[in-house]
């Protein structure tokens, strides 16, 4: 298509001169016919020189809308202008007419506009042309001069011409082929451009994430840390009492605040959990134990006691090669998605299987669905919907499973609910990298009946009373 399109400019800017070429000869060939005396027929020059402006202007006609006249048959043009032109010297003064020299323009402007093949036919179009005037002048007894110097003359100008056309044609296929390798060179280093610069902008979010994450964890252990030292003095405290023998009600009272203290030590010690460094190290990983850790920080989310968490998550499932704190980090995004899409009273499931080569963990709500003018900007960085939310969970999430080879899909319909699937591969060899050996199931994995029945996520809401 380059190369039609650069033909075509050539085409187009050979027209252009060989129009002002044909009407330098019209407007010669007036002033050669009003300054001279002696033309054998002077009102048929005029004629055939009129004949030959109208067709220098339908030449410029057709030039302005881009087109060239006859273009698909120059050897029947050149065969009209040697006609032509062998006319206007018989009805001039013969051989040594000054409009034999329009033999020379025809042939330079087929050279600029054809192949030179149709160069050296038009030569011989009008050696004919020529030869044939001769012929005829010599049968109406006008004295014959052997025109050899025009046909050599003809001859060099054809040469010349055809050659120098032919120079400039191939320096304008070379200049169109080196012009299509910088367009083609400018735009595979604007793809690498936006390449770069997406990986930068990806690079950028995700630190940005990390370094949030690092502030709240640095936030949560603080409190822990605040919150711990008075919760030991008071747990020794009601332990002193106890020791005591208090009577029954006050004995009562004293073990229910001793239960209440435990769960806030159990809050305690899940904050200084969340909050201790993340690790980067590859290794095998068992889904059900990252689900769990997942859901035990999420049930701390305000909107997590008005929804049903349920979780289907068979024990004997395989291992993945994973970074531990990565994928609990995309389960816990995805999981506060779901519970942020969901209403009230809504609910949220959890579900894995095995499918081919992949282990999929499926997040499902019953919300109000993905809009589909939102779908397309779905995992790009800072697009949320949500008023508090930053717009980089669905995008670190897919990021961290592509770095482990894994895929981040859904599927949504809208007021339908949404579906989040977790692709990890069960190439224990991921990223090339060797993973530990798996530890051993731990007893309390063992003994869940999660393939059975789904188990409720809910916050113990636990009344003390007077």
């Amino acid at each position: 298509m380059a190369e039609v399109t650069e033909r075509s400019r050539w085409e187009l800017a050979a027209e252009s001169t060989v129009v002002k070429l044909r009407w330098f000869g019209v407007i010669v060939g007036y002033i050669l016919v009003q300054t001279r005396t002696g033309l054998h027929d002077p009102w048929a020059v005029r004629a055939f020189l009129a004949l030959g402006a109208g067709y220098a202007a339908l030449d410029l006609a057709f030039w302005m809308k881009g087109r060239v006249i006859l273009k698909d048959w120059p050897l029947l043009v050149s065969l009209l202008e040697s006609v032509f032109i062998a006319l206007l010297c018989y009805h001039d003064t013969g051989l040594d007419s000054p409009f034999r020299w329009y033999y020379l323009l025809s042939l330079i402007c087929s050279s600029i506009t054809n192949v030179a093949a149709v160069a050296w036919w038009t030569l011989g179009f009008h050696t004919v042309s020529l030869l044939g005037l001769a012929w005829v002048l010599e049968a109406t007894g006008q004295p014959l001069h052997v025109p050899m110097l025009t046909v050599t003359i003809m001859a060099w100008v054809t040469w010349a011409s055809s050659s120098l056309a032919g120079l400039l044609r191939a320096a304008g296929e070379e200049f169109a082929r080196l012009n299509g390798e910088l367009a083609a060179t400018r735009e595979d280093l604007e793809r690498r451009v936006e390449e770069r610069t997406s990986a930068l902008r990806a690079s950028q979010a995700r630190v940005i994430q990390q370094e949030k994450m690092a502030a709240f964890g640095l936030l949560a252990a603080g409190i822990a840390h605040e919150v711990g030292n008075p919760l030991a003095a008071l747990s020794s405290l009601v332990q002193m009492l106890q020791r005591r023998g208090p009577d029954a009600y006050t004995a009562a009272k004293l073990e229910l605040a001793g239960r209440q203290l435990q769960r806030i030590e159990r809050t305690v010690r899940e904050l200084v959990d969340f909050s201790r460094p993340a690790s980067d190290n590859l290794g095998r990983v068992r889904l059900a134990e990252v689900v769990e850790e997942a859901l035990g920080i999420a049930k701390y989310y305000q909107r997590t006691k008005q929804r049903s968490i349920t979780t289907a998550i068979p024990a004997e499932l395989p291992t993945v090669t994973a970074v531990r704190d990565h994928l609990t980090q995309v389960v816990l995004n995805l999981v506060l998605n779901a519970i942020d899409a969901s209403e009230d009273q809504g609910t949220v499931r959890l579900a894995a299987c095995v499918e081919g080569p992949w282990l999929v963990l499926s997040v499902e709500d019953d919300g109000r669905g993905i809009a589909p003018g939102d779908r397309g900007r779905l995992f790009q960085p800072f697009f949320t919907t949500k008023p508090h939310g930053t717009g980089l969970g669905l995008f670190v999430s897919r990021q961290i499973l592509e770095d482990v080879a894994g895929q981040l899909d859904y599927c949504s319909e809208p007021g339908q609910g949404s579906t989040f699937f977790v692709r990890i591969p069960l190439d224990h060899a991921a990223n090339g990298r060797e993973a530990p050996p798996i530890p051993a199931v731990p007893p309390y994995l063992a003994a869940l009946s999660i393939p059975v029945a789904a188990v409720g996520i809910e916050l113990e809401e636990e009344a003390i009373s007077r």
